[in-house]
């Protein structure tokens, strides 16, 4: 959270299509704060997207993408909400078409508990870059923490709650581990 993700990806779609190379962006149904298939990041850069859910083929989508246009390269938002099926899929574009897949996503939860797609992208992908972001402290952040309407750290619920500022809050793993917000 509030490490720059969407910014990066849009950033990287646009230095390809600025060399006049086209990109298939594809982002989580589940996260619909910026509308419906947005990649909206906290700077104001927006862009549309294609959306997946849990039973979308990305494979698919891409085969289905490249006969309208040449796709240079696949960029991923909320990549933890992918599926181990779904980490296959594009594991399969990066191998056969030599096309290379950018995933955007976090690793954990606000519990601490790695998501499915972000397990299977820890295990599988080709390279790992940690976009960063800090702490109340200044440490580097690792960790979220979800936090109730009056400021409390809520420890229990389900995985996925869809939020910003106003619901997670990002931590080191000191303060994490100590529920402490500062």
């Amino acid at each position: 959270m509030n490490a720059g993700k969407s910014t990066a990806l849009l950033q990287a779609s646009h230095n390809y299509q600025e060399r006049g190379m086209d990109t298939l962006i594809i982002t989580s149904q589940k996260d619909d704060r910026g509308g419906k298939g947005n990649i909206t990041s906290r700077i104001g850069l927006s862009k549309k997207a294609e959306v997946f859910d849990e039973n979308t083929n990305l494979f698919e989508l891409f085969k289905t993408a490249s006969k309208i246009k040449k796709i240079a390269c696949v960029l991923i938002d909320e990549a933890q909400f992918l599926k181990k099926k779904q980490i296959k899929q594009i594991s399969t574009i990066v191998d056969d078409f030599d096309i290379p897949v950018l995933t955007f996503g976090i690793r954990t939860d606000f519990q601490g508990k790695l998501f499915e797609g972000s397990k299977y992208l820890l295990a599988w992908a080709d390279n790992i870059k940690e976009i960063k972001t800090i702490c109340w402290c200044g440490r580097k952040a690792t960790m979220i923490v979800r936090v109730s309407e009056d400021g409390k750290i809520v420890e229990e619920g389900d995985q996925i709650l869809i939020g910003g500022n106003e619901t997670y809050i990002s931590l080191c793993r000191k303060h994490f581990f100590s529920k402490s917000l500062g």
